[in-house]
């Protein structure tokens, strides 16, 4: 698949352009140009540090969004074993947007929950673009309480711009569903890990959001609204998401100074989609030691520790 480049990209965009049409050039000529071409590699290598190191708010938003960026079920089925996925909410339907089923992570038998985003237009109109409809948290419950009622680790994924707003979700109760799915996992009596890999909008990434270790990949953001449509409402302009994007605090490095975060997960230079093997070793070496130090917790502790982390969000200094 062709590597797709961001606005901010443009750079490395142009290098690597020249760099693959010199392997061509090779390929078909008896001079040898590896030197040339390991030049331009280092200098490719140095200046994809040197723009992700001061990326802004905005440009991690957009590096969050990158269409090649692993999905939930990626990191499942890269991270875990024995994955069999269960579908629907016993109530409507299933929904594409929600994925979940039972797996292993070693010997350890572990409910993995998460939002799914599409690569093709056919596949993100079957998942609705990441957008979970009410039966999609409903499922969601529904294997929180299977994952209960055996005593096994939830482990959930949020990527999602947030729950889909459609008359037909509205219809079916949305808002409910987020709400005693926040109010259910809360009280869960099973370890919760909370991974964003992508993106976390609003209260449709909360409704999978609440745990006792709350994991966040370096180049992911998590916010009460994407910085859109924040621009939308304050400054009746979309164009200036970016100044949003800086005043919403959506990036994890903000996120972990304000301990709304527990981790922040390395990612390679570049973000998640340049090197997925990497970024599946490091989020696994990650949830492996949480899931050891949560599994040695009371229940009791878990449980009151979450109930504190809930009732601190929101909470300011004047």
């Amino acid at each position: 698949m062709k590597r797709l480049y961001l606005g901010f990209e443009k750079q490395i965009e142009e290098l690597e352009d020249k760099i693959e049409g010199l392997k061509f050039q090779g390929d078909s000529s008896a001079v040898d140009i590896s030197d040339e071409i390991s030049v331009l590699s280092d200098k490719v290598q140095k200046l994809i540090k040197k723009i992700y190191s001061k990326l802004t708010a905005w440009e991690v938003a957009q590096v969050a969004r990158h269409p090649q960026r692993p999905f939930a079920l990626d990191y499942i089925q890269s991270i875990f074993s024995d994955f069999q996925e269960l579908r629907g909410d016993r109530q409507f339907a299933d929904d594409p947007a929600v994925i979940g089923g039972l797996a292993r992570l070693n010997s350890q038998s572990v409910m993995v929950i998460g939002h799914q985003k599409g690569r093709d237009t056919k596949d993100k109109i079957f998942r609705n673009f990441g957008m979970p409809k009410p039966e999609g948290y409903r499922k969601a419950l529904r294997l929180m309480r299977l994952a209960e009622k055996f005593e096994i680790p939830v482990i959930t994924f949020i990527d999602t711009p947030g729950a889909y707003p459609g008359v037909g979700a509205e219809q079916r109760g949305q808002s409910e569903a987020i709400a005693r799915n926040l109010y259910a996992m809360a009280e869960l009596n099973v370890p919760i890990m909370v991974i964003i890999i992508g993106e976390g909008g609003s209260g449709g990434a909360l409704a999978l959001g609440v745990g006792d270790a709350i994991l966040m990949l370096q180049y992911s953001i998590y916010s009460v609204i994407s910085p859109e449509g924040c621009a939308s409402i304050l400054w009746k302009d979309a164009g200036r998401a970016a100044t949003a994007a800086e005043s919403l605090g959506i990036t994890a490095e903000r996120l972990k100074k304000l301990d709304l975060v527990d981790q922040i997960v390395s990612e390679p230079v570049g973000g998640a989609h340049r090197d997925p093997d990497a970024v599946f070793h490091n989020l696994q070496t990650s949830i492996k030691s949480n899931l050891d130090v949560l599994n040695r917790r009371s229940i009791d502790d878990l449980r009151l520790d979450r109930m504190r982390r809930l009732n601190q969000y929101g909470s300011f200094k004047v």
